[in-house]
């Protein structure tokens, strides 16, 4: 006998017939009176956001009086949720951020599969595809829901482009235009950022996710592939993002090279820059740094066809629940209580994430109005460095490319990089 299958099936049933009572009134009604309370293992990998975490969860236990769930932050999630795992010790219900990490575990079905949740016909079908397109379990499953996403675009200050009279920019060529109207005036038009390599990255996943051709991804991660006999590779198809990259960290100011992210955060909430390229995930850590801060926003323009430009956006908090869970109903319970757009909307406002529901309405965080339209209609890519093997040290290349500026030394390396990747995957394969 199957039991795996055979656990997934009787949780699927438990849970479907609980879960619109753990949301309207209480899951106690689902349980015998001698059951006794039951506890939930939380596992929340965002640490800036355990006062929201904090707070849904006490509400789920006020509706759910049997039902404790114990939040379990840990400083380096990464680490900490494969060592639980290696133990035998899959928390019942998941924040992970959605990236490869996640798909890797995804991929190795620890995780349930949700594709069958209320919630699930709920989610923006464009985002849960960004999610599942990374890896799942049988490569047919949805192990993880869309709780919040993120916009990788250009956060800008309205009162420095309205002092200028400088109109957002739609185009590329529209947005050298900008910079350099703000650097002819002595305003520095970017706060960049190279201390931290992976500061370099929200650009070029905006650049590369655009301007690469069709199947790019899939070309370059089959097994076997080298840039001699693959139908795509960097050298052949990357200079444009590589050189646009090159061109906009040409703005950087003085001292960016010794500047983090935490630098970049407090320049740009002081005032100091009229954008910064960094996503809605720097907006909490703005405002921290400056409550009164101006900020909007404006999806990449990385052609000069706007009608091509799409948002990046990833699932920052992704929820999953452990495939063998001891208490499936209360789990799943749990789960869709926090995909209510009650829930959801609390933490997208607290948080200045995009809510990533068919039925719940935008965000009301004017920082993000400027990409609430295009995330609305469904004109989003996923990372680009989500794809990435993680034994390729990407973003330190892309800090050596905009210190060295060598274009062609940084996509040699990155066509050798993933054709190491590729032969260490044929092998693997063919063991």
């Amino acid at each position: 006998m199957n039991t795996k299958k055979t656990r997934s099936n009787t949780w699927r049933r438990v849970a479907g017939a609980c879960l619109t009572v753990a949301l309207g009134t209480s899951l106690a009604a689902c349980a015998p009176a001698d059951e006794g309370r039951v506890t939930l293992d939380f596992f929340q990998f965002k640490p800036e956001a355990v006062t929201e975490f904090q707070a849904l969860v006490a509400e789920f236990e006020t509706r759910n009086p049997d039902v404790d769930v114990v939040i379990n932050a840990v400083p380096d999630p990464d680490t900490a949720i494969r060592t639980l795992l290696v133990k035998g010790k899959t928390p019942d219900v998941l924040t992970l951020n959605g990236n490869g990490n996640f798909a890797d575990l995804a991929a190795s079905c620890v995780f349930a599969d949700l594709s069958a949740f209320p919630s699930a016909s709920r989610v923006k079908p464009e985002v849960q595809d960004i999610l599942n397109s990374l890896g799942t379990c049988h490569g047919s499953e949805t192990n993880g829901l869309p709780f919040a996403n993120n916009a990788s675009a250009i956060l800008y200050n309205p009162d420095i482009f309205a002092e200028y009279n400088v109109e957002v920019p739609s185009t590329w060529d529209e947005l050298i235009a900008a910079a350099e109207t703000f650097k002819d005036n002595g305003v520095a038009p970017f706060h960049l950022t190279l201390k931290d390599a992976w500061t370099v990255l929200p650009t070029y996943v905006n650049l590369a996710g655009n301007l690469k051709p069709a199947g790019f991804l899939e070309d370059i991660r089959s097994a076997s592939w080298n840039p001699q006999t693959g139908t795509h590779g960097f050298a052949a198809d990357g200079t444009e993002a590589a050189e646009k990259l090159k061109q906009l960290f040409g703005y950087r100011q003085p001292g960016a090279d010794s500047d983090g992210y935490n630098d970049g955060n407090a320049a740009f909430a002081a005032g100091k820059s009229a954008m910064y390229l960094q996503g809605s995930f720097a907006i909490p850590a703005i405002r921290a740094a400056n409550p009164e801060a101006r900020i909007a926003s404006f999806p990449y323009p990385t052609t000069n066809d706007p009608a091509e430009t799409t948002l990046v956006t990833g699932v920052d908090v992704t929820l999953a629940m452990g495939r063998d869970t001891k208490h499936p109903k209360e789990a799943a319970a749990f789960i869709e209580f926090l995909m209510s757009s009650e829930a959801m909307k609390k933490y997208a406002e607290a948080q200045s994430a995009l809510v990533p529901l068919k039925d719940t309405g935008p965000t009301t965080d004017p920082a993000l109005a400027g990409v609430q339209d295009i995330f609305e209609e469904g004109r989003v890519i996923g990372y680009f460095d989500h794809q990435i093997p993680t034994s390729i040290p990407f973003t330190a290349m892309l800090q050596q490319f905009m210190l060295d500026g060598d274009t062609a030394a940084f996509l040699d390396r990155a066509d050798r990089e993933f054709a190491k990747a590729a032969a260490r995957t044929s092998t693997k394969k063919g063991e």
